[in-house]
């Protein structure tokens, strides 16, 4: 007994035992779409973030200007707070904000940027910062400098 409270404590999940049916653990409540025109409206099959079992999987944005739709292509640093302004209000249509943000995932074109993007990050998060990853990757959608992504507690 005390793994299975341990198991639910840790993943926030439903107990899942053979006393659950499959039914129950795939209820309807478990995943929610999380929507706002105040961020960029998504450009492929994915939602802007997903809410499930009390968290919000934030997907990654890019510089996108919510209002135009159009993509800003400027520094990294411009691009990097036209990023964390979208997932600002990803995160509050979902009911959360960077204070419980728990994991972000930074893509970056150039690690030479590193330095520059970090400077503007830590203008949106505070301590505890979440825990994070960044690396260089060999593109991003739309040739973009920098995509972010995140997972916050609701």
């Amino acid at each position: 007994m005390k793994r299975r409270e341990a198991l639910k404590a840790l993943s926030g999940m439903a107990l899942i035992g053979p006393h659950f049916s499959l039914n129950q653990r795939r209820s309807k409540g478990m995943k929610k779409e999380i929507k706002t025109d105040k961020a960029p409206k998504a450009i492929g099959p994915y939602s802007q973030a997903i809410e499930a079992n009390g968290f919000i999987f934030a997907s990654g944005q890019i510089a996108i200007d919510p209002q135009t739709g159009e993509l800003k292509m400027g520094s990294v640093e411009e691009q990097t707070r036209l990023v964390l302004n979208n997932m600002k209000a990803v995160l509050e249509a979902g009911g959360s904000s960077f204070d419980k943000v728990v994991k972000c995932s930074v893509f970056l074109q150039d690690m030479d940027d590193f330095s520059k993007m970090n400077a503007v990050y830590g203008e949106f998060f505070k301590p505890p910062y979440p825990a994070r990853a960044a690396v260089q990757v060999a593109r991003l959608p739309k040739d973009v400098k920098v995509e972010i992504e995140a997972i916050a507690v609701k």
